[in-house]
């Protein structure tokens, strides 16, 4: 494909069968041949991250591969290549992929056709900007989102905006330094904290990270 290069890898999940993916082929990926990823403050070190299979995303597909899904409506912050929510998909559940990188959509679109899975809802998601039409969901999930410092609580107040009353997040966070100003703007909202280690192999190298599942009750429906 112009401008970078691509590889295919069968990835397993437990629970479910293999999963065929589509990502770049290495971190050395760059083509912004129009400068649309510019436009969105997307540097060159960062454009080819949405492209690439992190271990937070499979400990967090590790988790729609086995949780019931069913009458949840759910929404991926941050996807990339949105494995968890193909996941999710896979298993007929009602879940929207969204990521602000101009190329997330072509990439996920592929992984569906060569699963041979039907169209998945996708919707671009800038955490600085609010989509009334996209609505709101039971289930908010992200793998490493918590990358950068937020102390203005960017994605904690994109989460706001569109989850339901009632709502669980579910974050997988590889130890990094910024949960706790996340977590802090998460209670501001309501949300309650369980914290659990999520410390696994991924191939031959340990992984360390933490399940965060943020939990709102209003009472209401």
């Amino acid at each position: 494909m112009p401008g970078y290069e691509v590889k295919h890898e069968r990835i397993a999940v437990e629970g479910v069968a293999d999963i065929h993916i589509r990502s770049l082929l290495d971190r050395q990926q760059y083509a912004d041949p129009h400068g649309e990823a510019e436009a969105l403050g997307i540097s060159s070190a960062s454009w080819p991250l949405f492209g690439l299979l992190w271990p937070s995303g499979r400990v967090l597909a590790g988790e729609m591969a086995v949780r019931d899904l069913a009458g949840l409506r759910i929404l991926e912050v941050g996807c990339g290549l949105a494995l968890a929510s193909l996941i999710a998909h896979r298993r007929l559940a009602d879940v929207t992929a969204s990521d602000v990188h101009p190329l997330t959509r072509t990439f996920i679109d592929e992984n569906l056709r060569l699963n041979a899975l039907p169209p998945m809802k996708y919707a671009d998601g800038d955490w600085a900007t609010r989509d009334s039409e996209l609505g709101k969901f039971d289930l908010i999930i992200g793998s490493d989102v918590l990358y950068e410092r937020d102390e203005g609580g960017r994605l904690a107040g994109f989460i706001q905006h569109h989850a339901a009353p009632n709502a669980e997040v579910m974050i997988v966070d590889p130890n990094r330094g910024n949960r706790a100003a996340f977590t802090r703007h998460m209670a501001a909202m309501g949300f309650d904290l369980t914290e659990t280690r999520a410390d696994c192999m991924h191939g031959t190298e340990p992984y360390r990270g933490r399940l965060l599942r943020y939990l709102r009750h209003t009472g209401g429906h």
